[in-house]
């Protein structure tokens, strides 16, 4: 699995226009994922249309049992957890379900959880009906989105519904 679960921030809201760091534009092909082994890290900011801006700190833990100790010190205080399966692979379908089971158990009560198949690119060796995803994630008070990390289908959508269901930070 290129991708197990990524998590912004919920410290990292950002008010206003896009500054100027990110004026370079980094785009849904910057997003593109990698074999990750372990974790890694990444920053995405990206500007909604009512001019809010939203900083992404992302940690990618792809999902290995072997890391799966680690796990609770990434959405441990995590707004949002995005679990990731192969749409060509019912067993990663299978262990998105265990992601998700933790989640409820260990997350925050609040966590904004998205369910991605990815691949979406690999339709014609899809093994997970896409069906299933939005069924599974309607019964667990998620959203699902059909992806691929290769050719950027869908990863900006992702990313922008996952900042429209963030709580707003109160204005003082």
């Amino acid at each position: 699995m290129g991708c197990g679960s990524s998590f912004p921030d919920r410290d990292s809201w950002q008010m206003g226009r896009p500054s100027s760091e990110n004026s370079g534009g980094q785009d849904a092909k910057n997003l593109r994922v990698k074999v990750t082994v372990g974790a890694s890290f990444l920053s995405q900011t990206i500007a909604l249309q009512d001019s809010t801006t939203v900083k992404f700190e992302i940690w990618d833990t792809a999902g290995q049992e072997r890391y799966a100790a680690l796990a609770p010190l990434y959405y441990r205080g995590a707004a949002v957890a995005v679990i990731v399966y192969d749409i060509t692979s019912p067993d990663s379908f299978s262990k998105a379900q265990y992601w998700v089971k933790e989640l409820q158990k260990h997350g925050s009560p609040d966590i904004v959880m998205a369910l991605v198949g990815n691949k979406a690119d690999l339709h014609e060796k899809r093994e997970v009906a896409a069906q299933d995803g939005i069924d599974y994630a309607d019964k667990n008070g998620m959203f699902f989105i059909e992806t691929s990390a290769k050719t950027a289908d869908n990863i900006n959508e992702l990313f922008e519904e996952i900042a429209k269901r963030l709580p707003r930070p109160s204005v003082s």
